[in-house]
């Protein structure tokens, strides 16, 4: 794997963690998004990574030179012109990402490996607007990837097998645990478990059965587990949760249910999650970290 200059399109949430544990772990980024507006919003992001990173690893050098390393661009063409591999990390929207699949094969140098962040979108479902089908993939992450490090690496059956492994080390070369799936599938392995897991308690909620911090009290007191889902949702963001619903609504109406409480309820009023300071909880001190939390109800 001889991959040095990364670019990430798209500087959302998660494509904003991508590009700064690859600049973090010696790769040269670029980070492309549609417009300036949206440039701003993603060097206000990497500022607050600069210093989780820095507090992480107990490396503040470190997270300061990788900050200082990133180089932004609203022009696609400039932002791919020699790269080694671009992550798409665009909204979960098929025609968004055909359209940005048919603009990438086109400016992109021949040598460029393309890789989906794609939450349950598979990567056939795009392979033909790419221009280079065999060296396309999907390359998918978790939320707090400097933490949650792992990396799943999947392919559609035009790729070849060589970019396969080529970007599993380039994951490994981040600092991920890399876990090649053997075909597609919908959610790879993690958004297979967890999403059926996070719409049930959508589901709960509205369908007003109960509000989101009795669901995930529940969760956390008889499982164990530190957060439930509701917070989950905060940290991954409401854009996702609302896309991957909306296209569902067309064939279920308890999906458009769904998407329309996301958008009236969270999105309209700038509850985005712990991006924005404020979604099912207020951050940065959710009412779930409590010691008190779990006590009574």
């Amino acid at each position: 794997m001889n991959y040095k200059k990364v670019t990430i399109a798209g500087s959302g949430v998660l494509g904003s963690q991508i590009a700064f544990q690859s600049a973090f772990f010696g790769f040269e980024v670029s980070v492309y998004d549609i417009n300036e507006d949206a440039i701003t919003k993603a060097k206000q992001r990497m500022g607050t990574l600069k210093t989780t990173y820095g507090e992480y690893f107990q490396d503040v050098d470190r997270a300061e030179k990788a900050s200082n390393s990133l180089k932004f661009y609203s022009d696609l063409g400039e932002a791919t012109k020699d790269a080694d591999l671009v992550i798409e990390a665009v909204p979960e929207r098929i025609e968004i990402k055909q359209n940005f699949y048919e603009k990438l094969g086109k400016v992109a140098p021949e040598k460029t490996v393309f890789a989906s962040n794609s939450s349950t979108l598979l990567p056939s479902q795009f392979a033909e607007f790419t221009g280079r089908p065999e060296k396309f993939l999907a390359l998918h992450f978790a939320n707090s990837i400097w933490q949650n490090n792992t990396a799943e690496v999947m392919g559609h059956p035009g790729t070849d097998r060589q970019y396969v492994e080529q970007v599993a080390d380039f994951a490994r070369n981040i600092g991920m645990i890399p876990f090649v799936l053997k075909k597609e599938q919908p959610g790879y392995i993690l958004n297979s478990l967890l999403v059926p897991f996070l719409s049930a308690a959508m589901e709960l909620w509205v369908k007003d059965i109960a509000d989101p911090q009795t669901i995930d009290k529940n969760w956390m007191v008889s499982t164990g587990s530190p957060r439930g889902p509701f917070a989950i949702y905060d940290i991954v963001g409401m854009e996702t949760p609302y896309n991957l619903n909306l296209m569902r609504a067309e064939h279920d109406p308890g999906a458009k249910l769904v998407a329309e409480k996301i958008k009236r309820e969270m999105i309209d009023q700038g509850k985005m999650g712990v991006s924005t300071g404020e979604g099912f909880y207020k951050y940065p001190n959710p009412a779930y970290m409590d010691p008190d939390f779990l006590k009574s109800n």
